[in-house]
C-alpha cells in the first residue's frame, strides 16, 4: 500500500498560455485526489487567462512581475533583466510565507525565478516540459533542478539523462473521466461536429481559413455538419455572421471553460499544436486536422504536430502552405469517412499518457524523499 503523505504544501509556477496552465491544473488536482489535505498556491501571471482559469478550478495563486526574454528587442530584452532582481525578491517572499514541500515548474518565464529562488532556499524542485523542443525557460533549469518530467521523447537532448522521467503531459481530471465514460460523440440533431480550436486565445488565420473554406462546400455537405468555433475575442462577431449566413449550424464563443462538454460533441478537430491540446485529444482518441502556429519558438508547434502525425492519429497542414479550399476538401473528405476517424482515433489514443498525473506525483514524492522534505 502507497504511503500517504498529509499535509504537503505544493508550489506550482509557470504559465502565460492555457498549455503550460492546465498540465499544472491537472498535477494538482491528482495531488488533492491522492493526498486531499494538500495545500496549493499558484505562482503565474497577472494575465487574465491565467486568473480566471485559476479561479475556475478553485486554486489560490499568486503572481510575480517578470517578462520574456527570447525574441525581445534590445530595449524589451533590458527591461526583463532590469526587473529579474524584482522577480526572486517577490517570489523569495510568496516562498518564505508559504513554506513549500515541493516547487514544480511547468514552462514559461514566471518560471525561472520561482525555481531558482526555491532551490536557493534548499526547496526541491522538477520541472516539466510539455512540447518536443523546450522553451528558454525550462532548457536553462533543467541542470539545476532535482528532476526534469518530459512529454515527449523528441526533447530529451536538451536535458540530463539521468533526471529524465517520461511521464507524458497531464491531463484534467474532467477529461480523464470523460475518456473512459464516452468512448463515441454525441451528436447533436444527428449531425457530424468539427471543433475548431485556435488556441487559448483564438487565431485568426484558422477562423478565416475555416470560415472561409465551410463557406465553399456544397449544400449537402453543410446540411449534415455541426460547427464548434472558439474563436477569441476578436473574431467573435465575424465568424457568427458567417455561419448564418451560409446556414451552417454552429455554437460560436470567445473560449470555451467547460473543455470536456465541448470535446464530448466532437467528431474532428482543426487545431494549432498545443502540447495540451494534443494531449487531451491523444486521451479522447480524437483525429485531428493540425495546422501548427507558424511563430512559435524554435517551431515547436509543428514538431509537436508531425509527432503525431507519425503514430497516424493527426494530419499537419503548414499555414504557409494551405489555403481555405485546400481545408475545406480535408475536412469535408475526413469527417464524411466513418472508418478514417475510427481509424486514426485510435492511433491517436495509442500516443496517450492518461496517467501522467499520477507519475510526475510519483516523481515529486521520490524528489521529496530523497531530499529529506
Amino acid at each position: 500500500m502507497k504511503e500517504k503523505l498529509p499535509n504537503i504544501r505544493l508550489l506550482l509556477t509557470g504559465g502565460g498560455t492555457g498549455g503550460h496552465l492546465f498540465p499544472a491544473v491537472a498535477a494538482a488536482q491528482e495531488f488533492l485526489r491522492q493526498m486531499p489535505e494538500t495545500q496549493v498556491l499558484f505562482i503565474g501571471t497577472r494575465r487574465k487567462l491565467d486568473t480566471r482559469s485559476l479561479a475556475v478550478y478553485g486554486f489560490a495563486s499568486d503572481s510575480i512581475r517578470c517578462y520574456g526574454l527570447k525574441g525581445k528587442s534590445p530595449l524589451e530584452l533590458l527591461k526583463a533583466l532590469a526587473v529579474l532582481p524584482v522577480s526572486f525578491y517577490q517570489a523569495g517572499r510568496i516562498i518564505r510565507h508559504f513554506r513549500p514541500n515541493i516547487i514544480l515548474g511547468v514552462g514559461g518565464y514566471v518560471t525561472g525565478p520561482v525555481v531558482v529562488a526555491g532551490k536557493i532556499f534548499g526547496i526541491p524542485t522538477i520541472i516539466h516540459e510539455q512540447n518536443s523542443v523546450p522553451g528558454l525557460a525550462n532548457r536553462k533549469l533543467g541542470s539545476f533542478v532535482d528532476r526534469v518530467c518530459l512529454s515527449l521523447p523528441e526533447s530529451a537532448g536538451e536535458f540530463p539523462g539521468k533526471k529524465i522521467s517520461y511521464t507524458g503531459n497531464p491531463v484534467r481530471r474532467n477529461i480523464l473521466d470523460l475518456a473512459k465514460k464516452m468512448p463515441q460523440p454525441m451528436r447533436v440533431n444527428g449531425k457530424k461536429s468539427l471543433l475548431v480550436l485556435g488556441g487559448s486565445q483564438g487565431a485568426q488565420p484558422i477562423n478565416r481559413l475555416v470560415s472561409e473554406g465551410l463557406q465553399s462546400l456544397p449544400d449537402n455537405v453543410i446540411k449534415g455538419l455541426r460547427v464548434i468555433h472558439q474563436t477569441g475575442d476578436q473574431d467573435l462577431e465575424r465568424i457568427k455572421q458567417i455561419y448564418v449566413a451560409r446556414g451552417i449550424e454552429s455554437e460560436v464563443q470567445p473560449f470555451f471553460n467547460d473543455m470536456a462538454d465541448i470535446y464530448s460533441q466532437a467528431d474532428l478537430l482543426v487545431s494549432r499544436a498545443g502540447a495540451t491540446t494534443l494531449a487531451e485529444v491523444a486521451v479522447l482518441g480524437k483525429p485531428a486536422i493540425l495546422i501548427p502556429y507558424p511563430f512559435a519558438a524554435d517551431n515547436h508547434q509543428e514538431k509537436n504536430g508531425n509527432h503525431y502525425a507519425a503514430g497516424g492519429g493527426a494530419i499537419v497542414l503548414r499555414q504557409s502552405e494551405l489555403t481555405f479550399e485546400k481545408l475545406a476538401e480535408d475536412i469535408a473528405q475526413l469527417i464524411y469517412d466513418e472508418n478514417k476517424l475510427i481509424t486514426m482515433g485510435m492511433a491517436m489514443k495509442k500516443l496517450a499518457f492518461p496517467d501522467a498525473a499520477e507519475k510526475i506525483v510519483e516523481c515529486c514524492l521520490q524528489v521529496m524523499k530523497m531530499k529529506g522534505n
